[in-house]
């Protein structure tokens, strides 16, 4: 399956983003909060988990009767490398973005400067 076919369910996206929160998930964790806000069954949770596992998305790892899960990175290099290609239609309005944000730190500094001078 393809990253983006693995990527295209909000369900699956939403998991990855508990995942990606930087510690180890239960599956009964991820289990709730997706039930709560997709309103699905516990087992259609675990099939959409499985479809992460299966593609490389996430990693399991069984911690005494629990499942604990994390994030994997491997499909979503190649996400960014896909992405690569199309980095030049907005990298330059980020860049101008930046040089904007430091113009506007410099400026209040210098204000910030010139009243504490005063």
């Amino acid at each position: 399956m393809h990253a983006f076919d693995v990527l295209g369910d909000p369900v699956r996206r939403r998991i990855l983003e508990l995942l990606a929160e930087g510690e180890e998930v239960t599956s009964g964790t991820i289990s709730a909060i997706v039930q709560r806000e997709y309103g699905i069954t516990q087992p259609a949770v675990s099939q959409h988990l499985r479809v992460l596992r299966d593609n490389g998305f996430a990693a399991v790892r069984k911690d005494g009767s629990r499942r604990m899960y994390s994030v994997s990175t491997a499909p979503l290099q190649e996400v960014d490398e896909w992405l690569d290609r199309f980095r030049a239609y907005w990298q330059p309005h980020f860049d101008a973005l930046a040089t904007e944000i430091a113009r506007g730190k410099r400026a209040r500094r210098t204000s910030d400067e010139k009243r504490q001078n005063d």
